[in-house]
C-alpha cells in the first residue's frame, strides 16, 4: 500500500509538471507571472545603459586644461609640489565603477582656484526602468536643486522706419532742439545715459544667469554663484552638470580672489567650465 501511493504521487506530480509545460495560450504565448498585468506576455527587460565603467578621475583633465583653469599652478617653483598639484586629489571612493571624483586647489599671487570634476554611473535595478532612465531621474532632481531662474526671453528688436518727409515738415519749432546755456545740453534733446554699474557690482548679466543648456550631451546645466560680500573677497563657483546616457557629469570651478573689491569674471569662467565639460563629454563618447 505504500508503494502504491508512492507511486500515485510521483504519477500526480509529473501530470502537473507536462500541464505546466503544455499550459497557456493556445497561441503558445509563454505565461509570465512577472507580468500579472498581462497574463502569457513576458516582460521586456529595460536596456542597459551604454557606459559600463567610468574614466580615471585625476586623469580625465589635461594639463594643458589645468593651465588654464588654474593659473597659478605654473607659477609653482618646487618641481615636486607643481607635479603633485597637476596630479590632483581623488575623493574617497567605495565602487570606482559607479562614482568617482578629483579636486585640485592651487593659488597664485591673484586668487585661489579651485576645481572639482565628479562622474557618476547610474545602474537601474529595476528590470522595468532602464540605467538611461534612471540617469536621466537623477539628473532631473539635480536641476531642480539648482533651483535655475526662470529664462528671460529677449525682447526682438522693433523695426523703426525713418520718418517722412511730412512727418519731418509738420514738426513744431519748439520740438527743434535749440542751444541751451554754455556747457548744458541742447534743449529737447536727451540726457546722457550713465554708465551701467553692472560691472562693478559684480552683477551678472541675463545671458550669463544660470540655465539650461542645449549643446552638451543628452542633457545640461549651467550655475553660477556669487558668494555675499563679507570680510573677504567674494568667490565666484561655476557649476557645469551634463548626462549623457548613464554617466552624470558635474564640474565644480571657483576662483576667490586675493584682493577685496576685485570680482571674478562670470564670463570667463563659465567658458572654461564648459569648454571642460566639452571635452569630457568627447572623452567618455570615444
Amino acid at each position: 500500500m505504500q508503494r502504491k501511493a508512492y507511486v500515485s504521487g510521483v504519477a500526480a506530480a509529473l501530470a502537473a509538471l507536462l500541464a505546466g509545460c503544455t499550459g497557456g495560450s493556445g497561441d503558445g504565448a509563454t505565461a509570465d507571472d512577472s507580468n500579472p498585468g498581462r497574463p502569457g506576455v513576458a516582460t521586456e527587460t529595460a536596456q542597459p545603459g551604454r557606459y559600463r565603467t567610468l574614466p580615471e578621475p585625476c586623469g580625465a583633465v589635461g594639463d594643458k586644461a589645468l593651465d588654464s583653469l588654474l593659473p597659478g599652478i605654473q607659477e609653482i617653483a618646487d618641481e615636486e609640489q607643481r607635479e603633485k598639484a597637476y596630479a590632483g586629489e581623488a575623493t574617497l571612493a567605495y565602487d570606482s565603477d559607479r562614482k568617482v571624483g578629483c579636486r585640485w586647489k592651487v593659488e597664485s599671487a591673484d586668487a585661489t582656484n579651485h576645481l572639482f570634476v565628479d562622474f557618476e554611473r547610474v545602474v537601474s535595478y529595476d528590470n522595468a526602468v532602464s540605467d538611461d532612465s534612471q540617469a536621466e531621474q537623477l539628473f532631473a532632481k539635480q536641476v531642480e536643486a539648482a533651483d535655475l531662474p526662470e529664462p528671460v526671453a529677449s525682447e526682438p528688436e522693433s523695426e523703426s522706419e525713418p520718418p517722412s518727409a511730412s512727418a519731418s515738415a509738420s514738426a513744431s519749432p519748439s520740438d527743434t532742439a535749440s542751444p541751451g546755456p554754455s556747457g548744458a545740453p541742447p534743449s529737447g534733446s536727451a540726457s546722457p545715459t550713465a554708465p551701467s554699474s553692472g560691472a562693478s557690482s559684480g552683477a551678472t548679466p541675463a545671458d550669463l544667469q544660470p540655465r539650461l543648456l542645449d549643446d552638451l550631451g543628452d542633457e545640461a546645466l549651467v550655475d553660477d554663484e556669487l558668494s555675499s560680500s563679507g570680510s573677504t573677497a567674494k568667490r565666484r563657483t561655476v557649476t557645469v552638470a551634463f548626462r549623457t546616457s548613464n554617466v552624470v557629469v558635474t564640474i565644480e570651478y571657483a576662483e576667490q580672489p586675493a584682493m577685496l573689491g576685485v570680482v571674478p569674471d562670470s564670463e570667463e569662467m563659465q567658458d572654461m567650465a564648459r569648454k571642460l565639460a566639452s571635452q569630457l563629454a568627447d572623452s567618455l563618447s570615444g
